[in-house]
């Protein structure tokens, strides 16, 4: 995988959500216990080390939180987002004032451990469909504010971003469909025609649909993609058949229940893509550390 980089808007939150971290930690004030403790001049060395198997994600938040902080501390990057973590491999070594390394650490790890959580399972989901065409992608079921730093993670365990927002692509979701067809406008069709007709011209259409009868009643209208929400896998085989039959274009997203030991099964129906919201919103936290360096330091 090549190296994974932060886009500009996502640099941007990524420092909106530091000084904010930054912000619930001193509340404008500081590290009362740290500067209790250790002198101003102290200095010292630590390594952040990853504690079990995983995809790195975050090292550049991490980075960054400490040139927020002090831009004096030294911070040597020996992996990068998207790297394969092994127990007791290092990460990156920084040094500098002690005062320093102890107030950021937290910071800095709560953005390692959860993008590297959610990257290792992004992972875990990739290689259970190798072989196949499925894409694995995300949702919008994301912690408010960290979305966009959720969605890099995704990327950086090999996953596909779905929309970011509401503004930059059409969902008509059931919901949606249950207004609209008890409001008078009975054609599931004529829903995709006003959105084409309300958006412009390249957005991505995409219809969620819970039942075969949908389907066909949606598929001469041709989104772009069409969400088959819970479906069981011969439903779904069906439904490849009837998307190639009647609109070889339109792309089929598997979504709903999709977990470790169904998501294979899903791919092999001949679906284009699989939309999980586990990935973000359940991802346990990877286990990565500091492990102090007494050797470099003046604080014995």
């Amino acid at each position: 995988m090549p190296e994974m980089k932060l886009n500009p808007e996502e640099q941007r939150s990524a420092d909106e959500s530091i000084n904010e971290a930054f912000l619930e930690d001193f509340a404008s004030q500081e590290d009362i216990t740290t500067n209790s403790l250790v002198p101003s001049d102290a200095t010292g060395a630590i390594r952040i080390i990853s504690r079990s198997h995983g995809i790195l994600s975050g090292i550049s938040i991490a980075r960054r939180a400490f040139e927020i902080f002090d831009p004096k501390v030294t911070f040597r990057q020996l992996l990068n987002d998207g790297d394969s973590l092994i127990p007791q491999g290092v990460i990156a070594e920084v040094s500098g004032s002690v005062r320093s390394l102890l107030t950021v650490e937290r910071t800095a790890l709560n953005f390692l451990t959860m993008l590297s959580g959610i990257s290792t399972l992004t992972g875990q989901f990739v290689a259970a469909v190798e072989g196949t065409k499925t894409q694995i992608l995300d949702t919008r079921k994301t912690h408010p504010g960290l979305r966009s730093l959720q969605k890099y993670a995704v990327r950086c365990g090999g996953g596909t971003n779905h929309r970011i927002g509401l503004y930059d692509a059409i969902l008509i979701k059931d919901n949606h469909l249950a207004w609209f067809t008890t409001s008078g406008q009975n054609r599931l069709g004529e829903a995709i025609l006003k959105c084409r007709s309300y958006a412009p011209d390249d957005t991505v259409v995409e219809v969620e649909v819970d039942s075969l009868e949908q389907l066909r009643e949606i598929l001469p209208a041709k989104p772009d993609i069409v969400l088959l929400d819970n479906m069981t896998e011969d439903q779904l085989r069906e439904a490849v058949l009837l998307r190639n039959q009647s609109a070889s274009s339109v792309l089929l997203e598997a979504s709903g229940g999709v977990n470790l030991n169904t998501v294979s099964g899903i791919s092999k129906t001949g679906v284009d893509r699989i939309s999980i919201g586990a990935l973000t919103h359940s991802a346990a936290a990877l286990d990565i550390g500091f492990d102090w360096r007494f050797e470099n330091s003046n604080f014995r």
